[in-house]
């Protein structure tokens, strides 16, 4: 209670009606994977022209041939499907170090993240814009950087030089960076390692107590960078106890605005698909999307379904045809993770989480038959007795319309549970959006006084949180009594709870289903029955 000592007059702010709930994001995804090149922090990118400037592009191609090429290609799907926010968790082998570089005068640089890319970066230093003689911009240097994906052209020729335009061993770097007018000293707002650092996708300089020495192009080449192929341990990365340095599934379980996960390397990594769906179980506050395996053409075998039972993950098949220019064939097959990803975001925002991410088009694949029509957009072409078994095991299948002017759809919408109650995945992850909307709009009741006035703040509160739901179609039932119900009272609780620190409340909300199947009965009207 406020203190009044002295006579006068007093102005208090006071805090009237419920406490608001807001709904949490349900389309932010995160992916973990292997990358060309770029930080191995999780980081947000919010299209693929972000992705490539920070990461690069596809790595199945020279000089990189990785044995883990999908990740590029699930963050093409995810964003070709309208994915809006995605977080990269990048992880590289064991050992890895990243490229570094001296430029004289102890200043010194090193490529952003590990790998072997990093030696394909070249700094040139060159003096400022700004810099005048006797002047106190007489240190300001510049810095330029340049990347070359298949590595540094032999012969080199100056790209900055116009010169240069007409040579023909003349080659534009894949990625050029241009830092004019750096400062050496701290307290300015061009201190050069904070520019530099801040704005760089290729570079982090460690070191700069003085203006580096002068070297125009090639300048000063990053060195001695490395990494193998990531296993499983560095997907998981569970070892590191420091929260500021976990990458892979660890890194991006710190991050709470996540609600969906995937690993489209999971093809090929043995034992990544249970971890990535053990981390949806463990958090309880995102969902798994999962591929089968490629080349499963007898896909009615009793022993192929969802690898194991749980709500925390739905289960893809078969893999998709994207167009990829830089290899051989012009076409690639990869796991459809990212595109469903994608359809997921899609439908959250045009529809919200409670519309089954179902009967969508997979937009971003080749729709066009290739190859003489020998090279098909799917795997494999499914018609509806082999769906009749798949679907009854957990399997969602993307199915070929094209036939019926439906083009190519997402053609399921079932969990990997065996329980009745949690078959659909819509109804598991609008429980997660109700569960976790819920605890974190209600934090601010930890400690209250557990008596009537905190109760019924907490029912108003949820009441209010889910009616909005409710009125969103999120839940069925034509009144808010049928729709759900919220009690925290002394019928919730005990006096062993209240004298324990225990404030209980008991919802329930009675979600949408899918019309799975739509059903219409149909007969021969008669007169007489007509006239019944």
């Amino acid at each position: 209670m406020p203190e009044y000592l002295a006579p006068g007059v007093y102005v208090e702010e006071i805090k009237t009606g419920p406490r608001p709930i807001e709904g949490v994001s349900t389309s932010t995804a995160g992916f973990v994977g292997e990358t060309e090149r770029g930080p191995t922090r999780p980081t947000l990118v919010t299209s693929w022209e972000d992705y490539t400037r920070r990461y690069g592009g596809h790595i199945d191609r020279p000089p990189f041939n990785s044995t883990h090429p999908f990740l590029p290609y699930a963050v093409k799907g995810f964003f070709d499907n309208s994915g809006q926010r995605l977080f990269v968790a990048r992880v590289v082998g064991a050992g890895a170090v990243a490229a570094a570089g001296d430029l004289g005068n102890g200043c010194a640089v090193a490529a952003v993240g590990e790998g072997a890319s990093g030696n394909n970066i070249l700094v040139a230093v060159k003096t400022a814009s700004a810099a005048q003689a006797d002047a106190p911009t007489a240190d300001w240097f510049r810095l330029q950087v340049a990347y070359y994906r298949d590595g540094i052209p032999n012969p080199f020729v100056d790209p900055t030089d116009p010169a240069t335009l007409a040579d023909p061993n003349r080659v534009e770097p894949t990625m050029f960076e241009d830092f004019d007018n750096l400062s050496v000293v701290t307290i300015l707002s061009n201190f050069a390692i904070s520019v530099v650092n801040a704005g760089s996708q290729l570079i982090a300089m460690t070191a700069c107590p003085a203006a580096p020495a002068a070297a125009n192009f090639p300048g000063v080449q990053l060195r001695n960078g490395a990494a193998n192929a990531a296993t499983l341990t560095e997907y998981v990365d569970a070892a590191q106890t420091d929260p500021e340095k976990r990458r892979g599934l660890a890194g991006l379980a710190m991050i709470k605005e996540l609600s969906l996960l995937a690993a489209p390397d999971e093809v090929v990594v043995n034992g990544l698909r249970e971890e990535v769906i053990n981390a949806c179980e463990s958090t309880k506050d995102r969902f798994a999307v999962t591929s089968a395996d490629g080349n499963i053409s007898n896909n009615a075998d009793p022993g192929f379904r969802p690898p194991r039972d749980t709500t925390c993950a739905g289960f893809y098949y078969p893999w998709v045809r994207v167009l990829a220019p830089h290899t051989d064939e012009g076409h690639r097959l990869i796991p459809a993770t990212g595109h469903v990803v994608g359809i997921y975001a899609r439908v959250d925002v045009e529809r919200g989480v409670h519309k089954a991410p179902a009967n969508e088009v997979v937009r971003g694949i080749a729709t066009s038959d290739l190859e003489n029509n020998k090279k098909k957009p799917l795997e494999f072409t499914l018609g509806k007795r082999e769906h009749d078994v798949l679907n009854q095991r957990g399997v969602n299948v993307i199915r070929d319309f094209r036939a019926e002017g439906r083009d190519i759809r997402v053609w399921g919408a079932r969990t990997m549970s065996s329980d009745s109650m949690w078959k659909y995945i819509n109804v598991r992850r609008l429980f997660i959006y109700i569960e976790q909307s819920i605890d974190r709009g209600t934090q601010w009741a930890v400690f209250e006084p557990n008596s009537e006035p905190t109760w019924i703040a907490i029912r108003t509160s949820i009441t209010n949180f889910l009616r909005t739901v409710w009125r969103d179609g999120a839940l069925i039932g034509t009144t808010q009594e049928e729709a759900f119900f919220v009690k925290c009272d002394r019928t919730t609780m005990t006096q062993d709870d209240l004298d324990n620190g225990r404030l209980i409340c008991l919802i329930g909300v009675a979600p949408v289903k899918p019309a799975e199947f739509v059903i219409f009965r149909i007969s021969q009207k008669t007169m007489e029955a007509g006239a019944g």
